[in-house]
Order: structure tokens, then sequence, then C-alpha cells
């Protein structure tokens, strides 16, 4: 997550999937997605192909998908062919044109510890069976002052930190061990979305939300020696300052600061998911990848 992207979580009439609002011209639909009718008992469901190929179609869970990094990395993944299934803590609203449709779509609040574990049990039915080949810890929250200012160490309420801590630490190690089995089954590939604000005091992102990030680039590694064992790799991208559709007052500055002196976009981003979840990228594990145009040096 972008330290200038606050909180990428679906707002209420804003497809998850695509970032559209009603009105929006409707996207170019991706390959159509597998109904979830139960299994016959004689013989397991068949495996969602992939347009055009005869292998088994893959499949990505992302939460934190209606915006920015998110919307760019159900794009690049949905493009290539993988099934895509989303997690907000908003209901898939009908006026959605992705053709993906609610079945795709698993409503959770990953603030909360029982909803979270609800929802793995869903993800599960709705997979019937099926595999994880990736799993993208997107979603992410920052508290901010009154105003949108930065809350630092001594503003922050307890309860704000613990919230923080939920989302954006705890939620991504629940929904890997609670998926372990099917990620495990597909050798599949963990992905966690740290923050160049992990590394270093930034000017905008909260003191909880810097600190939740860090630790969350400390248990990356730690996952990649547990899982590491079991063929699935885990590996985390931080990124730095994302031109997103809101972006914090200020940014310019820290713009002329950076090396090559642009904002990055959020499909450089989403291009760099993608290679830490497919085979180009089949001996990188424990690594956190910085996005962020030289910024951190």
């Amino acid at each position: 997550m972008s330290p200038t992207e606050p909180k990428p979580q679906a707002a209420p009439g804003v497809c998850p999937m695509t970032g559209a609002r009603p009105g929006d011209p409707a996207p170019i639909a991706a390959a159509p997605t597998a109904t979830h009718a139960a299994a016959p008992t004689a013989s397991p469901a068949p495996r969602p192909r992939a347009s055009g190929s005869n292998e088994p179609r893959k499949t990505l869970l992302l939460t934190g998908a209606s915006r920015g990094i998110g919307h760019a990395t159900v794009k690049r993944f949905s493009a290539a062919g993988w099934r895509v299934i989303t997690c907000s803590r908003h209901h898939f609203p009908e006026e959605c044109p992705w053709g993906a449709g609610p079945e795709d779509h698993v409503q959770v609040d990953l603030s909360d510890v029982d909803d979270t574990v609800r929802a793995i049990d869903e993800i599960k039915s709705r997979l019937d069976g099926g595999l994880i080949h990736a799993l993208v810890n997107n979603a992410g929250i920052s508290p901010k002052a009154p105003g949108g200012g930065r809350l630092n160490g001594l503003e922050t309420a307890l309860d704000d930190w613990k919230t923080v801590f939920q989302v954006n630490f705890f939620a991504p190690i629940m929904l890997a061990r609670g998926l372990s089995a099917e990620l495990t089954a597909a050798k599949g590939s963990i992905v966690n979305v740290t923050s160049i604000a992990g590394s270093r005091v930034h000017p905008f992102a909260g003191a909880a939300y810097a600190t939740s990030k860090a630790a969350l680039a400390s248990l990356t590694r730690e996952m990649a020696a547990d899982f590491g064992p079991l063929g699935v790799r885990v590996n985390a991208i931080a990124p730095g300052e994302i031109d997103t559709a809101i972006l914090s007052p200020g940014t310019d500055r820290i713009v002329a600061q950076i090396p090559l002196r642009r904002l990055g976009t959020p499909d450089e981003v989403a291009k760099t998911i993608y290679f830490l979840c497919t085979e180009n990228s089949s001996y990188v594990t424990g690594a956190e990848i910085h996005i962020n145009g030289g910024q951190h040096v």
C-alpha cells in the first residue's frame, strides 16, 4: 500500500473488482468465471480452465481491490486469465459491470477476528475444493487526525493501534494460515504489501500504520521460512509514492526528492506483484522489493 493512498477499501457503490461507479463504461470482460454448483458425489468438480488453454485456471485471492494498487492488480491477473476472488468490507455493488459477479467477492471486516475466521470458511466454500495459487494481502488502513493530518505515536488512541494491527498485520497471517492447505496444494505464492513507511518516518503515514508495515515486512521473512518447506513462496513489495486517485497534499515536495523525479503507477506495482506470483520468480522468497523510484536510497 502506498503511504499516499489511504484505506484501499471499497466505498459503497464502487465496484470492488474494477473501481467503476454507476454510469461508468463497462470494462473489457475477462475470461468467464465458472459457477460454483456443488460437486457431484461420484467425482470431483472439474477445475475451471484459462481461456484458450488446457491448463487449469489459476486463482488469486486479493484483499483491498477497489482502487489504486488493488484495482490494477485485478486487471493484471484477469488479463492473464486468472480467476480473481476479492475481499472487502462492503458488499458487491449490483451495478458493477464486472462479469465475475458477486460469486467471486467475499464481504469481510478484516478488523474483526471472528468475521475474518468466518470469511476463510466462506472462501473455502467458494473454491469448492479448488486451489489458491496466489494470496495478495493488500488491504490496509491508516487512521488520520481531524482534517486528515498524520497521527504520531503520542496521539494515536490504543484502540486505533489495535485496529490497524488487526487489518494490516494479523489478517494477512490469519488468511495465510487458514488457507495454507489450498496454497500448499497449488505450490502457491503469498505477497504482502508493505510500504516505504515501514522503513522510515513518513510525513503522511501515521505511526500505527508505519509500525504495522514494518512488522509485516519482518513477518514476511518468518513466513518464507515457515512456508518454504511446503513449497509456498512468501515475499513482500514496499511501494513508495504511487499516483492514485487520492494523493496527500504535499506529495509534490516528496516527488522532487525521488531520484526518478516522478510518482509510480499502480500498474508498475501490479506488474511486480504478478511477477512474484508466477514461475518467473520461482527461486525468490523472503524478499521485500522496493518500488519507489529510488526514494529509499
